[in-house]
């Protein structure tokens, strides 16, 4: 899995990941957007074609979930924005954080810390 998720996707698998399971009706209440059901479904299917989601068929209906987890896909798209933004480099992200204030000092000492346990 090396995709990037529309906006629209991504608000979907949101959901997905929050519901962890769910009929289509479930997917769309859990939605956060004014998004119509049919709109839903089609991004649903989207996101199956993509191989993000699977589904399991109960008479008529069918149930989805994740295939991948909210961390693998953050995991994924970090890894690719560091690659293409500072070279793969974890040392040039945070310099580029702390330079734009986005990262404390405080908050440094405070990862340091858990990375020492």
């Amino acid at each position: 899995m090396n995709k990037e998720l529309t906006k629209a996707e991504e608000q979907v698998m949101q959901a997905l990941w929050k519901i962890e399971k769910g009929f289509a009706n479930e997917i769309v209440a859990a939605v956060e957007s004014d998004a119509a059901y049919n709109t839903v479904l089609s991004v649903v299917r989207i996101l199956e074609q993509k191989g993000f989601v699977g589904h399991e068929t109960f008479n008529r209906s069918n149930r989805y979930y994740p295939l991948v987890t909210r961390e693998e896909y953050m995991q994924q798209q970090l890894n690719g924005f560091a690659r293409r933004y500072f070279g793969s480099s974890a040392k040039a992200l945070v310099s580029f954080l702390v330079d734009k204030n986005e990262v404390s000092l405080e908050d440094l000492e405070a990862i340091t810390k858990e990375l020492e346990k």
